[in-house]
């Protein structure tokens, strides 16, 4: 992609640490802040492996390593696990109400607790209230914050964005209490069977690494596709 016939101009950062897999550097490719963007240019990127981070759109783009791999749900095709059938069972019980992109101090707080038990010392455990809402919401996005509730109380938020041909997980933080529920697993459910009544065929579930713990949840969502040199391809077992 390039500035040209009305393409964004892009940028590529300097190196730094990979967030992802230890004793490596990395480096982002990245939209021009100030180009114009549109409904349509979000979901045109984000089937050319781009990633939302408030609103900076962005992908990786490391000289040496290609392990920053995009990936998503074919809805129609995806058929859920027997463990995710019973996480599912287990969260029938939850009522899941749509809220609008905007600060919620109870949100803020499940996030801060999330953030402190499964990510201790991570860089948004230290999030104050804008850099949350700056890290969430972006100006060019159509996001809702999914509340899911269990008799009343607030046990975990899905911070979703509405593209053209899908739905894209942004984000999901839950009661770490409430654990053994699997309220991440059910999140992403919840989200497929919400891009089928909707129509629409994908959810985008953003970068999948291998040899990341904490990204090889990704691959127990089967059907599941890959954006490797241009083309969407199922992702081979692994």
């Amino acid at each position: 992609m390039s500035a040209a016939q009305g393409e964004p101009p892009l940028f590529l950062s300097a190196t730094h640490p990979c967030s992802y897999l230890p004793d490596q550097t990395a480096s982002t490719l990245f939209i021009d802040p100030r180009f114009p963007v549109t409904p349509k240019l979000v979901g045109d990127l984000a089937r050319q492996g781009f990633r939302r981070s408030g609103d900076l759109l962005y992908r990786p783009h490391c000289q040496d390593c290609q392990a920053c791999v995009p990936v998503r749900i074919p809805v129609d095709r995806f058929a859920p696990s027997r463990a995710q059938r019973r996480a599912f069972a287990r969260n029938e019980d939850l009522q899941v109400r749509a809220r609008p992109a905007g600060f919620d101090a109870e949100h803020f707080v499940l996030f801060l607790r999330y953030q402190n038990a499964r990510h201790p010392g991570g860089t948004m455990a230290n999030l104050d209230p804008p850099g949350y809402m700056r890290s969430l919401v972006g100006r060019h996005a159509d996001t809702t914050f999914y509340e899911f509730r269990a008799a009343g109380a607030l046990a975990a938020v899905a911070v979703v964005d509405l593209l053209p041909d899908g739905l894209s997980a942004v984000y999901t933080f839950y009661d770490p209490s409430l654990a053994p529920r699997g309220l991440g697993t059910h999140a992403i459910l919840w989200q497929v069977a919400e891009a089928r009544r909707r129509g629409l065929p994908f959810l985008y579930l953003g970068y999948w690494v291998k040899g990341s713990a904490k990204m090889a949840y990704k691959t127990r969502f089967r059907p599941l596709e890959a954006y490797r040199d241009g083309l969407w391809s199922a992702l081979a077992e692994s």
